[in-house]
């Protein structure tokens, strides 16, 4: 099988994709905006050809690219897992007649407007929501549904430029902020406990899935500095209630929407109106979310995902002996870290649940809150008991201070 695979060397993590394709006996073809020159000899050996482009979102520049591969040898595949690169992927697979996630189901998992509109008809319990080119239709929505509301651009990865309202004067202030939009999602903002499920599909079946935890939910962990951001995946997740609902609305939403052959990674909300259904990615999570499955399930993740891809099964269970979990260790305001306190504490009394960690040296500089749960230091753990690990994550966020200036 000869697979072309977008983007194979930023970020970090992109590269154990072409890793596990080769290991499943796939020929990888790796189109990437990085020169050949300049990737390492272990990511070289892992592709038998690579082609460099401009931008893999220039969707001319890659349907000439992947119609000249075409050329040589036949394509079998083309797979992307980064949120940015999917439409354009999709659309060169449609023009270029290469099997794989349609630009009708691409765009349904990417427009949220659209998206809920899909599984309302399918009867799955989302949100509130309209599409809006203008901000008199923003202001209609809000006078029909009332505050809070919730406002981000139409094809949002997470909660990037994603902001809440709760009355007009922030309602104008966000309009302003956003002008540079010409199109936006406005969601009815549901209260209650956030978190995400996770899939390979093969076909349209659930052959491997995963259920994580935020605490706190993700617009309040990427909007206030104090607090230390965690999400943890459960093995509690053959448990039955909560979990078996959850599980059934990622099967209906998988059929409403198409998916077929993928990873998909699905955000939900659940509280006082029940389980609702937030928005899905037709792709593997970020932020490190299948390592943090494999430590807990004693697997490889991305090589299952290979295996769904190349030979359409997937051979590896997880063991759910562990719930794994990050913990976001922000500094105490911008600028150039001066140090830490307290990780000599935490690796004394935690340190055989210590999976990895990332503690940038002092003098590196800081990112934004917003950049997310990696962007500054982090510490992954996991324990056998999902109540003990959350505790021993609280524990870390309290015992750990980042010095910064």
């Amino acid at each position: 099988m000869n697979i072309v695979f977008v983007e194979p060397h930023f970020p970090r993590n992109q590269r154990e994709f072409p890793r596990v394709l080769a290991q499943a006996g796939a020929n990888v073809i790796g189109i990437g905006e990085t020169p050949w020159d300049y990737l390492d000899d272990e990511l070289k050996s892992w592709m038998v050809h690579y082609e460099h482009v401009g931008s893999v979102t220039n969707l001319g520049e890659m349907t000439e690219t992947v119609r000249r591969i075409q050329g040589s040898v036949w394509v079998d595949r083309l797979e992307s897992t980064i949120e940015a690169h999917q439409l354009v992927a999709a659309q060169v697979r449609e023009a270029l007649g290469i099997p794989g996630t349609s630009v009708h189901t691409t765009w349904l998992c990417r427009d949220k407007p659209s998206m809920k509109e899909a599984l309302r008809r399918a009867g799955v319990p989302t949100a509130a929501s309209t599409g809006a080119d203008s901000a008199e239709q923003v202001w209609d929505f809000a006078r029909q549904v009332g505050y809070p509301l919730i406002l981000k651009p139409r094809d949002a990865a997470g909660a990037a430029d994603t902001v809440r309202v709760d009355n007009d004067t922030e309602m104008a202030a966000a309009l302003s902020s956003m002008g540079n939009y010409r199109s936006i999602a406005v969601e009815e903002f549901i209260s209650g406990h956030e978190g995400f499920y996770d899939t390979i599909t093969i076909d349209g079946r659930i052959e491997l899935d995963f259920v994580s935890h935020y605490f706190p939910g993700v617009l309040e962990a990427m909007r206030t500095r104090w607090i230390s951001p965690q999400f943890v995946a459960t093995n509690r997740i053959d448990g039955g209630g909560l979990y078996e609902e959850i599980r059934e609305m990622g099967r209906r939403v998988g059929a409403a929407l198409g998916i077929g052959t993928s990873a998909t990674h699905m955000e939900w909300f659940h509280g006082p109106k029940g389980l609702k259904f937030s928005e899905i990615g037709a792709r593997p999570p970020g932020v490190g979310c299948w390592d943090l499955y494999n430590a807990a399930n004693d697997m490889d993740v991305y090589a299952a995902w290979a295996e769904a891809i190349v030979h359409g099964r997937v051979s590896q269970r997880p063991s759910r002996s562990h719930s794994a979990g990050i913990i976001a260790l922000r500094p105490e305001q911008d600028g150039v870290i001066h140090g830490y306190s307290g990780l000599q504490d935490v690796e004394n009394r935690y340190g055989r649940w210590i999976i990895d960690a990332h503690i940038p040296s002092p003098g590196t500089g800081t990112q934004p809150v917003a950049a997310g749960y990696m962007a500054n230091a982090w510490i992954r753990m996991r324990h056998p008991d999902f109540d003990t690990l959350r505790q021993m994550l609280d524990d870390v966020g309290r015992m750990v201070h980042v010095y910064a200036g």
